[in-house]
């Protein structure tokens, strides 16, 4: 219907037209911002607490978020007090080893597998072991004390100890 059948006149037609198309484009707007927003709250709900942890038996009391890094990038071998460090990984897509490298190094998933790309093509070392949980890494820390690794807080017991929490 034109805006002369509605008894407008053309100009008046076309300003409401603008007007109506305006508003359709207001409310997708506010509709995309409050998705977003929904979103991101959600995503940070699920984000874990996650700490670097060795057993409850090594000598290691503590670490600084540098030696955590070197260590699990392969720039070295050994704990500030000489003895052999043997980090554990959790698998690519964990939540729990996005924050770690995102907290710990400042990195993205996409750019912690490009590192090791790297790494592994010009033939200067292997990522480190992996497991698939929290709760592996647990286990596999609990039972070397030369192992690091990091595991969400939650699950933190007598049986390991933090070493860093960013």
């Amino acid at each position: 219907m034109s805006g002369r059948a509605a008894g407008y006149p053309p100009q008046r037609a076309a300003q409401c037209r603008v007007l109506k198309r305006s508003n359709v484009l207001h409310v997708q707007r506010i509709g995309l911002v409050g998705l977003g927003l929904t979103l991101s709250l959600g995503i940070s709900a699920v984000s874990a607490d996650v700490v670097a942890v060795v057993s409850s038996k090594s000598a290691i009391t503590t670490l600084s978020k540098n030696q955590v890094m070197d260590i699990f990038f392969g720039r070295t071998t050994s704990f500030p007090d000489g003895s052999h460090a043997v980090p554990i990984d959790q698998t690519e897509g964990s939540a729990v080893r996005d924050e770690f490298y995102s907290r710990i190094a400042g990195m993205s998933p996409a750019q912690v597998k490009a590192f090791w790309s790297k790494i592994i093509f010009t033939g200067r070392g292997q990522p480190p072991k992996t497991v698939a949980t929290s709760l592996e890494a647990k286990k596999l820390l609990v039972e070397n004390p030369n192992t690091v690794g990091y595991i969400d807080q939650s699950l933190v017991d007598s049986s390991v100890r933090v070493v860093l929490a960013p």
